[in-house]
């Protein structure tokens, strides 16, 4: 090997971990928010855990089906600034926020006015229903906060800056965990204090990351104004992402409408292992989030050999943190139940399904870096297309764990619970198999890495 590939490849190594690594100390303060609040909450009973599931699904459909805010605007900005344009990054940044702050009120008054229609979908218990309700009533003013988060992160990515979000993420995340014990068992205002805390906590972060964009526009001396015809622009090179994420966001919310079928004590530890799963999502999202912004950069200058040489390292980077992250839950898993719920039905299935969720992380790891890549490389067509076609072929395994509740669950005992627990997440990992399988066929082709400033 020359000395000069070998200096590329160390180079290569350390940019990734130095966009990792914020970034992954970040990402994980975002489920910590529900982890939180799941913890929290559970110490109010079992039908709060599990209104809060059901109004976390929802809230969360809510805000991510946004999420090419931060995933688009990052490949977007990350392309500009390859191709030598740092104005032109900013500038697009600045469209992102626009949008963000357009879709984030229009999205507040739909939850807040059909709260309870919303929750109703998921055909809960009435106690956990009405719990559901006052989270997501209050919940929802925290929307437009979430999505200029989502925009801004996006930008700073995109600029190769994974610190600045670190920070605010740490800020935002010790206030919410302040504030949400103070208001619900401080103050005994029960789950909508958790909701406040969420709402106050989103909105600072917001403010904090929206002043950090005001400045280094100022400094390229890009204009604040928003350009309506740019900002439509920015809505539509979106579509494709959306897409992509209303069928993730169907196969999530079809998974917690399964588990509020089979009743409170399995949709309390679905719940639990939900957020946790969220959270190891995220963990390794970090590598997925260097992806994005080093295979726009890449591609922005015209670099396949980089793009590719990257791609191979940050795979392996992803599959090697599933492995350690599944090893790390098998060894807490029968302790974990204990921190989010006094009861021991709900504990005890939470150790059964954590089983599950740990295997599954190696594949998860190469699925989130894949996703990364496609992403940063902008190829959100097909993206599109795969994430529908795996929608459609994870129906009928999700649905015949539905049809299978009964017969799990027959004489109510434990076993039964956990069985039925268990199932739905043999289920979501054949969603997270099918998806594995078709990225894998896309990512050893070329059709992906199309070169310049735009794709």
């Amino acid at each position: 090997m020359s000395p000069v590939t070998e200096q590329a490849r160390t180079g290569q190594h350390r940019e990734v971990l130095r966009l990792a690594w914020p970034a992954f100390l970040a990402l994980v303060a975002e489920p910590l928010f529900l982890l939180v609040d799941s913890a929290i909450v559970g110490r109010l009973g079992v039908q709060p855990l599990a209104g809060l599931g059901v109004a976390s699904a929802v809230l969360l459909t809510a805000a991510n089906v946004f999420v090419f805010l931060a995933y688009g605007t990052t490949s977007v900005v990350a392309r500009q600034l390859g191709a030598g344009s740092r104005s032109g990054a900013i500038a697009a940044g600045i469209d992102g926020a626009w949008l963000a702050v357009a879709l984030g009120l229009v999205t507040t008054a739909v939850v807040a006015v059909f709260a309870r229609d919303l929750a109703g979908l998921f055909g809960a218990s009435a106690a956990a229903l009405e719990q559901a309700t006052v989270y997501l009533r209050v919940s929802a003013f925290g929307l437009p906060g979430m999505l200029v988060v989502l925009a801004t992160t996006g930008v700073l990515r995109g600029l190769q800056d994974t610190r600045t979000p670190l920070v605010a993420a740490v800020v935002g995340f010790s206030a919410n965990a302040g504030l949400s014990l103070w208001f619900v068992h401080g103050l005994g205002w029960g789950i909508a204090g958790s909701a406040w805390g969420t709402v106050i906590a989103q909105t600072g972060m917001a403010l904090g990351l929206g002043a950090v964009l005001v400045r280094a526009a100022t400094r390229s001396q890009v204009t604040l104004r928003a350009h309506p015809g740019r900002v439509l622009a920015a809505a539509r090179g979106g579509v494709p992402l959306l897409v992509r994420t209303l069928a993730l966001r169907a196969v999530l919310v079809l998974t917690t409408w399964v588990a509020a079928g089979l009743g409170d004590v399995p949709l309390a530890a679905y719940q639990v292992t939900a957020t946790i799963w969220s959270f190891l999502t995220f963990a390794l999202d970090a590598v997925a989030i260097a992806a994005q912004a080093i295979t726009g950069r890449a591609l922005g200058a015209g670099d396949l050999a980089t793009t590719r040489a990257a791609t191979r390292l940050m795979l392996r980077w992803g599959v090697l943190a599933g492995i350690v992250l599944g090893l790390v839950v098998l060894a807490v898993r029968p302790f974990v139940g204990a921190l989010f719920t006094t009861d021991a039905r709900v504990a005890t299935a939470i150790a059964a399904a954590l089983v599950v969720v740990a295997l599954s992380q190696p594949l998860s790891g190469f699925v989130f870096v894949v996703d990364g890549v496609l992403i940063g490389a902008g190829d959100g067509p097909w993206l599109a297309r795969a994430m529908v076609a795996t929608l459609l072929a994870y129906l009928p395994v999700v649905l015949g764990v539905h049809l299978l509740g009964d017969w799990l669950l027959q004489g109510g005992t434990q076993k039964g619970v956990n069985d039925a627990v268990i199932w739905l997440w043999l289920a979501f990992t054949v969603f997270m198999g099918v998806r594995g399988t078709l990225m894998l066929l896309r990512v050893r082709t070329e059709r992906w890495m199309v070169t310049g400033a735009t794709r």
